[in-house]
């Protein structure tokens, strides 16, 4: 009794680690961390707050801090920012984490957020923070789903709802002056090539090979915006 007991625990415990979006609600309890830090100390608007905690500041970044390229993502400049960011993260990244599993979903986010700073970090001079590079990937990632899966009814409407909305974003983004468009379309980028690089699912119609070329693509892309962020900088502040 005790040891069928103990199975049935077990397999409730699998279940819940499979199903449960548990990286989609350590990142929402991170960015409402550190909004409410940055509240009491300074504001969240305050452009020295946002440096001090981790936003993308590229004098910063040049002097050696590369690890602004990730962190901008848990920061947010106001209370809209913030909750328009995590209502998206909350519905969207709860059902890709679900299809693709906690740890490629973790990748997704990180890569998404890396080549998107890194995009801002090589063509916007601005202070940046915001998961909306993340949030871009997630979105591109939608894209992918639906070639991997093109004959699920529910991944074909959830892309062509999410294509809607990217070019809504991208368009809205062309006339404010207030988005950093350059973070926006390198999270796009950097979602949809690490969403085939990182996905196994239906392996058929992304093979091994097919993930290793679009992960090289992602590096090289990768490498080539931080040079050009760095050299176009380091130029910038330090002749």
């Amino acid at each position: 009794m005790n040891r069928n007991k103990m199975n049935h625990t077990i397999a409730n415990w699998r279940l819940n680690w499979r199903t449960k979006p548990f990286v989609t609600y350590g990142f929402l309890i991170i960015i409402v961390l550190m909004f409410l830090i940055m509240t009491i100390d300074g504001g969240s608007e305050n452009p020295q707050t946002l440096v001090k905690y981790g936003a993308k500041f590229n004098l910063s970044i040049v002097s050696g801090d590369w690890w602004r390229l990730i962190t901008p993502a848990f920061l947010h400049i106001g209370s809209t920012h913030l909750i328009m960011n995590a209502l998206i993260i909350y519905f969207l990244g709860m059902q890709i984490e679900k299809i693709i599993g906690h740890f490629r979903y973790f990748l997704l986010l990180l890569f998404s957020d890396l080549l998107g700073n890194a995009t801002s970090f090589a063509f916007s001079s601005a202070i940046s923070a915001g998961a909306s590079t993340a949030i871009f990937g997630l979105f591109a990632s939608t894209l992918v789903l639906a070639k991997l899966y093109p004959y699920q009814r529910g991944i074909q409407d959830l892309s062509k709802n999410y294509f809607v909305l990217i070019l809504i974003n991208v368009v809205f983004g062309l006339f404010s002056g207030s988005v950093d468009n350059a973070g926006h379309i390198g999270g796009l980028v950097g979602g949809y090539l690490a969403m085939y690089a990182v996905s196994t699912v239906n392996a058929s119609n992304n093979p091994k090979q097919k993930r290793l070329k679009f992960g090289a693509l992602y590096l090289v892309i990768l490498i080539v915006f931080i040079i050009i962020g760095y050299f176009g900088n380091r130029s910038y502040y330090f002749f």
